[in-house]
């Protein structure tokens, strides 16, 4: 359950369902949104292009009433400029991040790393990182690093502010 980074956890499929942990941020919410994650890959399989996993599990989020933004913007800075934008795949009730992805191989620490970067640019507890490349769903729940500043130090240039803000 521990992560390879220090200060957050990374939980894998199965953690669950042992009961480990019930009290997690976001705990029901992150349920539900994995099931909906399940029951797309149920319908589709494995072997469609990211996109069409990111469609259907939007499909399915509004079908149960959660509100949910896809392709979330978050702007990337240089130097107080904005100099381009990263899209988080879902935001769901303006709380969980969620990425998905269509490989075809297990995820690695880069596609955590990708959550985390999103858990400390958008201030929000908890991701969660989705795999419908393989035969089973793959899913992990991803922490934001305890020690978010830190973090913000270390990416700073991904930290999202309203254009008139200051970085912190």
């Amino acid at each position: 359950m521990r992560g390879t980074w220090p200060g957050h956890w990374v939980l894998r499929a199965g953690d669950l369902a042992m009961g480990l942990v019930t009290d997690a941020p976001y705990h029901e919410l992150c349920y539900r949104i994995i099931g909906a994650a399940m029951d797309v890959h149920n319908r589709l399989g494995p072997g469609h292009k990211e996109s069409v996993y990111q469609d259907g599990l939007t499909l399915r989020l509004q079908e149960m009433g959660l509100a949910c933004v896809a392709e979330k913007p978050v702007e990337i800075y240089l130097d107080d400029v904005t100099v381009g934008l990263l899209y988080v795949d879902h935001l769901v009730e303006d709380a969980v991040v969620v990425e998905e992805k269509a490989l075809s191989h297990m995820l690695t620490d880069e596609e955590v790393a990708q959550v985390i970067t999103y858990l400390a640019a958008l201030d929000k507890p908890v991701g969660l990182l989705l795999n419908f490349g393989r035969r089973r769903l793959e899913y992990r729940r991803i922490f934001r690093p305890r020690r978010i500043d830190d973090w913000q130090n270390r990416i700073r240039r991904y930290l999202w502010r309203p254009p008139d803000a200051t970085l912190p």
